[in-house]
């Protein structure tokens, strides 16, 4: 699921300001952006956002902004102006043209830090959860409201599918005299003219009646559908447990078009089956 969520606080003469932002992902894909001298603090960061979220590509990134404090940042560049003489001959001997751009000299250059304002890590820990934490709450606000318009548009869709199903349960009886009509003319075309009520014909029917019946598995995808919205306004997290009931709407949907041998049915099983699709496309990111 997509969110966004930002804080800041202040940090001595700094601004310390956390964004959370994510995309839609099946699993927790976590990037942390910290200042180099903050590494400690990734795995604690990591840690807060798991209570906030178990999927999407999730990216925190942590800014120190404000005024300088007593201690400036400075580089060593002779060790800079070094390292680009050794690029640069490196270059060369491969052939390859070389020409320092304005991020490669920067770049260079905070390898080079000397010294740096940062307050030290520990001492940071706290502050840096506070906001992150109040980042993470109103990131999960914007998640909430896009699951709730999720909610409405999964519950049009069983809507849907309901109708599909219901359309293929008033159906479904008059299959087997439709088979009876259409052997009755092959048998006629043939030039076999056998009684309906023939204990031959009679038992073919009896067979093709029990092969197509489908009475079960509309029973089991009224009872999926129930499950499945019943989990979905339960507010649990329904990720898992969803994609488990959808599998199995999609392999009674498969039963009944393999059994159908019916035309009206076989065109709501592909109905049922492209929006069921376009279901498990949307649950696939859902919490």
């Amino acid at each position: 699921m997509t969110g966004y969520g930002r804080a800041s606080a202040a940090l001595g003469p700094h601004t310390l300001t956390i964004q959370v932002s994510s995309v839609n992902r099946k699993t927790l894909d976590l990037t942390v952006s910290l200042p180099d001298e903050w590494e400690s603090l990734e795995p604690s960061v990591g840690e807060l956002v798991r209570k906030f979220a178990v999927r999407g590509k999730i990216h925190v990134d942590v800014e120190l902004t404000g005024t300088l404090g007593a201690v400036p940042v400075t580089w060593d560049e002779g060790a800079a102006a070094e390292t680009l003489r050794r690029l640069a001959s490196f270059a060369v001997s491969r052939g390859v043209a070389f020409t320092p751009t304005p991020e490669l000299l920067w770049q260079l250059l905070n390898t080079q830090r000397k010294g740096t304002d940062l307050p030290d890590a520990d001492a940071v820990r706290p502050v840096l959860a506070e906001v992150l934490e109040e980042a993470l709450r109103s990131f999960s606000a914007m998640r909430a409201r896009e699951g709730e318009a999720l909610l409405v548009d999964f519950i049009t869709r069983l809507e849907t599918l309901s109708r599909h199903v219901a359309a293929v349960a008033e159906r479904a009886p008059q299959v087997p005299s439709a088979y009876r009509d259409q052997l009755h003319k092959r048998l006629r075309d043939a030039g076999l003219e056998l009684d309906l009520n023939d204990e031959r014909v009679l038992k073919e029917i009896a067979l093709f009646a029990d092969r197509c019946d489908i009475t079960e598995e509309l029973t089991r995808l009224r009872s999926h559908f129930e499950q499945f919205t019943a989990l979905l306004k339960s507010g649990a997290e329904a990720g898992r447990k969803s994609e488990f009931i959808l599998q199995e709407i999609g392999r009674e949907v498969h039963t009944i078009g393999s059994k159908a041998n019916d035309l009206t049915i076989s065109k709501n099983v592909i109905e049922l089956k492209n929006e069921l699709e376009r279901i498990r496309e949307q649950i696939a990111n859902v919490e």
